[in-house]
């Protein structure tokens, strides 16, 4: 299967790092959303990321003129019918991305190879909605996309050959390392680091330690880039809270129970950086621990 052309479905985060990368890599995007404002502040996005890249040496400021000459935008999810690969980054609930699929069906081409970037969701049960379950499969970056070099590939339970090797080519082409991963809760990254933010949780809610003591525990104790509650903050604690849920429900063991504070601060509103609030607040010139 040659790809050509990429159709990406949302254009948050995710979305536009995904198609940053594809566009800079020399493949055509199509990026669409249900809204123009959300398109324009993704195609801004792409080009301030890409004048940092060019300002440190690591792009060309030819490439990055092209890249953004390969980038289109619509609002009509249908338009992306007509791409070889299309891979859906939008929010991270199961009937979303389901509805998503059933109403692109209808004006896909025979060849297209329809991707999910879920973080946790059941790749064969996304696939067995749609009319295409062999040309079906996880393609799960890292966030920040272009920075980061994993891409999570996750073949699910009718996911062919062609399929695969399609998916693996193209994580090839971006300079990416592939890491095949099985159809279980979490995959792998997810499997290994929620429980860990979500044990950081934990000890902060039982009164082990407190934010800042936590993180810097294991910064320099452990040697991580960020504290897991840091990191926490910068995921998303909606979207830590909905992966624990995934790995509660699809593995029922009572070690991947969500803590009770980290579905307190979701219910808050206070979601981390996106929000200006979570584990820290964010509206000062300094993030301050909020306990």
């Amino acid at each position: 299967m040659s790809i050509q052309t990429i159709g990406v479905i949302g254009a948050g985060q995710m979305g536009n790092g995904i198609a940053h990368v594809m566009a800079l890599a020399e493949y055509n995007v199509l990026l669409t959303d249900v809204s123009q404002a959300a398109l324009d502040a993704a195609i801004e996005g792409i080009a301030g990321n890409l004048e940092r890249q060019v300002s440190r040496g690591k792009v060309a400021e030819a490439d990055m003129g092209a890249a953004l000459g390969r980038i289109n935008t619509t609002l009509a999810l249908s338009d992306l019918g007509a791409t070889d690969l299309v891979i859906e980054a939008a929010t991270e609930r199961e009937s979303v991305k389901q509805a998503i699929f059933e109403d692109l069906q209808p004006h896909l081409q025979p060849q297209t190879i329809l991707t999910s970037n879920t973080s946790s969701i059941s790749i064969t049960r996304l696939a067995s909605r749609t009319d295409r379950p062999e040309r079906f499969m996880g393609f799960h970056f890292m966030n920040p996309v272009p920075v980061m070099q994993l891409v999570e590939l996750i073949r699910g339970i009718a996911t062919d050959q062609p399929t695969y090797d399609a998916c693996r080519a193209v994580v090839d082409k971006l300079g990416k390392t592939a890491a095949s991963a099985e159809d279980f809760p979490g995959f792998i990254v997810n499997r290994i680091l929620m429980p860990m933010i979500n044990e950081a949780v934990y000890t902060l809610y039982e009164g082990v330690g407190n934010v800042r003591s936590i993180d810097q525990s294991m910064k320099l104790g452990a040697n991580h880039p960020m504290g897991p509650l840091e990191l926490a903050d910068f995921i998303g604690l909606d979207t830590c809270l909905a992966i624990m849920n995934v790995l509660h429900d699809g593995l029922a063991d009572t070690k991947y129970r969500p803590c009770p504070l980290l579905t307190k601060y979701v219910e808050a509103g206070w979601l981390g950086r996106k929000t200006q609030r979570g584990f820290y607040d964010y509206r000062g010139d300094e993030p301050v621990p909020t306990r």
